[in-house]
C-alpha cells in the first residue's frame, strides 16, 4: 500500500509527547497514559523539561535533545506556548501535529495565532489533527492520542468517525459494546486538515466499512466532494449527522468554530448527489453503523421481521407504515415452511408471530426465521423482542438469530422496542459474531430504510446526468444581458423570456405601459386575464398589492390597471388566466461552495405554508425529476385527487430538467431563479411568475 501524505499524523512510526506531566488527572498525564500504557507498537518520546522520567521512560526537555527524528509530535500546552512549539517541531522536522487548546489568545493581533500556525504548517507541509478539539484515536494501531480519559475499552471494527465537536467524538467512541472503530478523530477547527482529509486517509485503509461524521460545516468543497465520490467508487458507504439546519443552529455553528454551517437544502441535495445516508441524531447514527459495519449488503426485496409478541408486532406493523417500509410478499414455498414450523392458530404471514408455546420453540423460531431469511423477496430482517441478559427466552432468540446469521449473507439483525434494557453481555456476544443489536423500534426501522435507500441508489448508480446541450449564441447573448442589467434581479418578462429561450414553457404574456396596449393585448390573449405590476425592482409583487386575477371584462381591467398605474406605476404585465390547475413551485439556488441546486415544492402559498420539497444538485435526469415529484405530498394533487383529471407529469418533469441545466449553464451568472407558480394541468405546465437574481460576481463568458 503506497504512503499516504496522513500517515504521519494518523500511523506514524514514532510520536512525541510535549507538555505531559505527571501530576494526577492533569491532562498531560491523561495524555502520557493513553500512550505510554497502551499496545501501541511505535516509538515514544515524552518531553518536559521539569521532569526526567514519566511513567518510567526518559523524559526529554525538549524536541531538539531527542536522539531520533519522530513523525508526529503532541503539543499539550497552552495557548500562549503554541506559536514557539509549533516552530519547534517543524525545525525538528516532523510530518505532523496535534494541538488540542484553542489557539485563541485574549489580546492578539492580526493576523491571529490560529492564522499564524496555519500559514506555519502550510510552509512546512505539516498536518495538524486540531486545533481546539479532543485529538485522535488510531484504533488500528492503538495509538490512543487525546487528553481525556478515555474509556475502558474502545472496540476495534470497520468504522471511520470524525466528528467536528469533542462531545460528539466522545459519545459514540467513548460509550457502548456495539460499535467497532479503526479510527476516531476529533477534528476541531481544521486549520491544516479538514474532514476531507481524513475521509480520504479513511478510504485508502483495508479495514474501513463505513465512515460516519458529525458535521457543522465544510472547510474544502472540492476536496469534500472527491471523497464521497471515491467512497462510492469503493463502496463505502457514508453516514453523516449534520447540525446547524436551522438558523439558530447555524449561529451557533458560526460562534462556535468560526465557520458557516452551509444551506442545508443545498447540503441535501449533495447528500442524495452521491448516495450520503443523512441522520437526525445519535441514536440513528448508531442503529444504522451496527447495520453497515457488518459488511452485509441488502438484496433487492423487503423487510421481513419476526416477534414472539403479536402486541410488539403491530406496533413495529404500524411505524414501518409511517416510514413507508414495505414488508416482503413471501413466497408460497416459504408459507409452507412456516405452517409446518407455527403452533395452531399462528398466521404464516410477514411480520410474523412466532409465539405459541414452549413446545420446541427454539427449532421452531429457527426454521421460521431461516424460512424468512431465505426467501427471494427478502432483502434483510430482524427478530425483534425485548432482549435481556440472563432471560432463558432471550437466550434462545439470540442463538437462533446467530445460527440463521450463518446461513444467509442478507443483513439480518436482533432488536428490541425499547431502549432501557440490561442487555449489555447480549450486545457483546452479538457484536463479536457481527450481528447488530438495536435497541428501539423506531430506531431499527429508520436503520433498515438507510439501508434500503442506499441500496436503491448503488442499483441506480451514482453517476450525475449530462448536461443537454443548449444554443451557445443564445447563451452568450443572455450572459451579456445578465451582466449588463443595472438591478440584482431581472424584470418578470425577461425572466419568463430567458426561461422560455431554454425550454421552460411559460404563460402568454405581454408588458404594456398605457391603456391602449393594454386593451390590443387583452383582445388579443382573451379573456380570463391577470394583470401584475412590472416596475422595476418590485420583485415580491402580492406583497405590494400589485397583483389582480380572473379578469373577466374590460371595466374591471381598466380599474385595476388605474389602481396600479397610479400606486405602483404604468408598466404591467398581462397574462393569460389558467383554472384548474395544480400549483408547484420551482426554483435554484447557487451555492457557493457546491454550485447550483434546483428544488421543486408545492407551489402559490404552500410553498411556505407545507414541508413538502424535493432538493436535487444540478442537472438532474428525467428519472430523477420523477423521484422529486413522487417524494411530495403535492404528487397526490397531480396524479388526480377527488376525481379530477391526472395532470401532465411529463410537462412538469421537461421543465424542471430544463430549468436545472439553466442553472448549471448559468452557474457563473445567475444566484437564484423562483418560479412560483408553474401551473400543471392535463395538457402543459406552464411558468406563471419568475424571478431571477443575477450573481453579481459573475462575468460573460
Amino acid at each position: 500500500m503506497s504512503k499516504h501524505r496522513l500517515d504521519p499524523l494518523l500511523k506514524p512510526a514514532s510520536i512525541a509527547l510535549v507538555g505531559v506531566s505527571d501530576r494526577t488527572d492533569s491532562p498531560g498525564q491523561v495524555l502520557a497514559r493513553m500512550v505510554i500504557e497502551s499496545d501501541y507498537a511505535g516509538e515514544v518520546y515524552p518531553v518536559n523539561p521539569r521532569y526526567q522520567k514519566i511513567l518510567d521512560q526518559v523524559c526529554y526537555p525538549t524536541l531538539e535533545s531527542l536522539p531520533v527524528r519522530v513523525d508526529h509530535v503532541v503539543i499539550a500546552l497552552g495557548n500562549a506556548h503554541l506559536e514557539s512549539a509549533l516552530q519547534a517541531t517543524i525545525e525538528h522536522g516532523a510530518g505532523a501535529a496535534t494541538i488540542y487548546s484553542s489557539a485563541v489568545l485574549e489580546q492578539d493581533s492580526e493576523p491571529v495565532l490560529q492564522q499564524r500556525l496555519a500559514t506555519m504548517a502550510d510552509a512546512a507541509g505539516l498536518m495538524i489533527c486540531g486545533v481546539n478539539g479532543m485529538g485522535f484515536y488510531s484504533v488500528s494501531h492503538n495509538l490512543y492520542a487525546g487528553i481525556f480519559p478515555r474509556a475502558a475499552e474502545i472496540i476495534k471494527g470497520e468504522i471511520s468517525y470524525i466528528a467536528q465537536s469533542g462531545s460528539a467524538f466522545t459519545t459514540l467512541c467513548h460509550n457502548g459494546c456495539r460499535l467497532g472503530f479503526n479510527l476516531c478523530v476529533s477534528a476541531g477547527t481544521e486549520i491544516t486538515t479538514t474532514v476531507a482529509d481524513y475521509m480520504d486517509w479513511s478510504l485508502e485503509q483495508s479495514d474501513t466499512r463505513v465512515i460516519g461524521l458529525f458535521l457543522e460545516t465544510v472547510r474544502d468543497p472540492g476536496a469534500f466532494v472527491a471523497a464521497l465520490e471515491k467512497a462510492n467508487a469503493r463502496n463505502i458507504p457514508v453516514v453523516i449527522l449534520k447540525i446547524g439546519k436551522s438558523p439558530l443552529g447555524a449561529a451557533m455553528a458560526l460562534t462556535h468554530t468560526g465557520a458557516i454551517a452551509g444551506n442545508h437544502a443545498v447540503f441535501q441535495a449533495l447528500f442524495k448527489r452521491y448516495g450520503v445516508i443523512e441522520v437526525d441524531d445519535f441514536d440513528e447514527m448508531a442503529s444504522i453503523l451496527m447495520l453497515l459495519q457488518s459488511g452485509r449488503e441488502a438484496a433487492d426485496g423487503g423487510f421481513a421481521a419476526a416477534f414472539e409478541s403479536g402486541g410488539f408486532r403491530e406496533l413495529v406493523t404500524d411505524e414501518a407504515f409511517e416510514l413507508g417500509i414495505e414488508f416482503a410478499k413471501l413466497e408460497d414455498t416459504t408459507r409452507q415452511i412456516l405452517k409446518q414450523n407455527l403452533d395452531p392458530g399462528l398466521k404464516a404471514e410477514n411480520p410474523l408471530d412466532v409465539w405459541g408455546s414452549h413446545d420446541r420453540f427454539e427449532q421452531r423460531f429457527e426454521a421460521c426465521m431461516n424460512a424468512l431469511m431465505q426467501d427471494p423477496n427478502v432483502a434483510a430482517g430482524a427478530f425483534i423482542s425485548n432482549l435481556r441478559d440472563g432471560y432463558y427466552l432471550s437466550e434462545a432468540i439470540y442463538r437462533v438469530v446467530e445460527a440463521v446469521s450463518k446461513k444467509t449473507n442478507k443483513p439480518i439483525a436482533l432488536a428490541t422496542c425499547y431502549s432501557d434494557l440490561a442487555n449489555a453481555t447480549l450486545s457483546r456476544r452479538a457484536h463479536a459474531a457481527g450481528i447488530p443489536l438495536i435497541d428501539g423500534a423506531h430506531e431499527t426501522l429508520l436503520a433498515f430504510r438507510h439501508l434500503f435507500d442506499y441500496h436503491k441508489f448503488k442499483r441506480n448508480g451514482s453517476k450525475a446526468p449530462s448536461v443537454a446541450s443548449l444554443d451557445i449564441k443564445q447563451v452568450s447573448t443572455w450572459k451579456q444581458r445578465l451582466f449588463d442589467h443595472p438591478l440584482d434581479s431581472l424584470g418578470e418578462a425577461d425572466a419568463l423570456a430567458l426561461l422560455s429561450n431554454f425550454s421552460v414553457p411559460v404563460i402568454r404574456h405581454e408588458t404594456v405601459s398605457n391603456q391602449p396596449e393594454l386593451l390590443s393585448v387583452a383582445d388579443s390573449i382573451g379573456y380570463p386575464l391577470v394583470i401584475k405590476t412590472a416596475e422595476p425592482g418590485i420583485n415580491h409583487k402580492s406583497d405590494s398589492n400589485g397583483v389582480f386575477i380572473n379578469i373577466k371584462s374590460e371595466p374591471d381591467l381598466l380599474d385595476h390597471y388605474n389602481d396600479l398605474s397610479d400606486r405602483l406605476g404604468p408598466t404591467v404585465l398581462v397574462s393569460q388566466m389558467i383554472n384548474n390547475s395544480v400549483e408547484i413551485s420551482l426554483g435554484t439556488l447557487n451555492d457557493s461552495q457546491f454550485g447550483p441546486i434546483v428544488m421543486v415544492a408545492a407551489g402559490g402559498i404552500l410553498v411556505e405554508l407545507l414541508s413538502d420539497r424535493a432538493v436535487a444538485m444540478c442537472p438532474v435526469s428525467p428519472e430523477q425529476a420523477d423521484e422529486m415529484i413522487a417524494s411530495l405530498k403535492a404528487n397526490r394533487l397531480l396524479q388526480g385527487f377527488r376525481g379530477k383529471a391526472a395532470s401532465n407529469r411529463k410537462a412538469l418533469i421537461d421543465a424542471i430538467v430544463a430549468l436545472s441545466v439553466i442553472a448549471f449553464e448559468f452557474k457563473d451568472s445567475i444566484a437564484e431563479i423562483d418560479i412560483n407558480p408553474v401551473l400543471v394541468n392535463n395538457e402543459e405546465a406552464l411558468a406563471v411568475d419568475a424571478l431571477i437574481v443575477r450573481r453579481k460576481s459573475g462575468s460573460p463568458c
